[in-house]
């Protein structure tokens, strides 16, 4: 199992949390925002969703110019998007070598930094983490009380 592989149950227990919350907005709220200069829900899932995508096909690929690409969706349910999505990340995810995750990739256009791979990956995590925090507070504000904890395993 590569190292990669590894990180795909961290992966996956932040991911099926932030699946089980845009699983609970409604098409009806998908243009709530909690404030005027706050993004949609929806935007934020796919925020959430692309970016992690995004992330990890740079560290397969080496090439940061992934992290600008806007990708383009027919579908527009919350829930099976989150489903695509982690499908694709998963499998992106599953591709990357050792090698991959020790490259350095120039990220200083986009983050001011260098970084290896393996801590682009990191970094992609920690991106969810923050915006499930997000979304937490979204889900609530829409009125829903029966919430998951922070990670699952």
């Amino acid at each position: 199992m590569s190292k990669a592989e590894q990180f795909l149950p961290n992966f996956l227990s932040h991911r099926e949390v932030t699946k089980e919350l845009a699983s609970k907005i409604g098409e009806e709220d998908y243009n709530f925002k909690p404030t005027e200069t706050s993004m949609s829900a929806k935007t934020l899932v796919t925020h959430m969703l692309h970016s992690f995508y995004n992330f990890a096909t740079i560290v397969k690929t080496g090439n940061p110019s992934a992290m600008v690409r806007k990708l383009e969706d027919t579908e527009t349910n919350l829930s099976e998007l989150a489903d695509k999505y982690t499908t694709l990340t998963i499998e992106t995810i599953k591709s990357i070598t050792d090698e991959e995750l020790a490259r350095e990739i120039d990220m200083t256009k986009f983050l001011g930094i260098k970084c290896t791979g393996r801590q682009l990956l990191r970094l992609a995590l920690d991106h969810e983490i923050n915006h499930k925090g997000n979304l937490f507070v979204y889900v609530r504000m829409l009125g829903h009380t029966d919430l998951p904890m922070f990670v699952k395993k």
